[in-house]
């Protein structure tokens, strides 16, 4: 029972990474994403099971602060190596996420940024999803060893996670390479999770702005926001798709 719950949680956590995977191996040659998918997934298993040992080990010292600020009335907290990460992180992918929106709303010609968009090597692309893989599954290890403190089970359900992320990559990455109107959405999830991760490194520190704590974001908040960005995407795709009907016919009567 913990096992299946522990998949389930890897699972339902990790959908955001296969949006980032997706995003982030786009980026080097069409005959090489496959291969950078499923090394950057294949190493960030082996690095989830070694940062598993390592937070078993040094639990402790990733709940301690090292670094405080206390700017009375502007800016106070205590920084944790856990708040760290997953502060750090958020910013980053809302920052990836924003570049992303910006870039793809200034391009003029979409076909032609496709096939000249800037490149990047293999082994960048799988440091970063690697990286990236390791932020996503901080939080996810720690509710891990809240269920339980069996190592095998833990490491049993990240690998089982993984490769379910494996076999999943290629297909997420085919769909929205063949419907590109939803790469909107993705990259509006992906700043959804940026802006979550950073409400809750924030909550993890106790920071204060202008003397105001700064709240986590709840997942029940989070996969309401998602599901109506989902359910306004969807209807908003059916409505576009009666309008081009209705103008094609009226353009054929004229």
């Amino acid at each position: 029972m913990t096992l299946g719950m522990l998949v389930f949680l890897q699972a339902v956590l990790g959908f955001d990474n296969l949006l980032y995977i997706s995003i982030e191996s786009k980026r080097v040659d069409a005959d090489k994403q496959q291969m950078v998918r499923r090394v950057g997934i294949g190493l960030a298993i082996a690095l989830r099971i070694i940062l598993l040992v390592v937070v078993l080990a040094a639990i402790d010292s990733f709940s301690t602060p090292f670094a405080s600020i206390h700017w009375s009335g502007i800016v106070e907290g205590e920084f944790t190596v856990h708040a760290a990460i997953v502060l750090l992180g958020g910013g980053f992918i809302m920052y990836t996420a924003f570049k992303e929106i910006t870039h793809m709303l200034s391009v003029h010609d979409v076909s032609h940024d496709v096939q000249h968009a800037a490149k990047r090597s293999p082994g960048v692309a799988i440091a970063w999803i690697v990286l990236m893989n390791l932020v996503f599954s901080f939080d996810s290890i720690l509710s891990a060893i809240a269920l339980t403190k069996v190592v095998w089970v833990m490491a049993t359900a990240i690998i089982i996670s993984g490769v379910m992320m494996m076999v999943l990559a290629d297909s997420v990455s085919e769909f929205l390479k063949k419907n590109r109107m939803y790469e909107v959405l993705g990259l509006f999830v992906l700043l959804i999770v940026g802006v979550m991760l950073v409400s809750e490194g924030g909550h993890l520190a106790h920071l204060k702005l202008a003397g105001h704590p700064v709240e986590a974001m709840s997942k029940t908040t989070f996969y309401f926001s998602i599901s109506i960005m989902v359910i306004v995407d969807i209807a908003q795709g059916r409505y576009q798709k009666k309008l081009d009907a209705e103008r094609a016919h009226t353009a054929a009567a004229a």
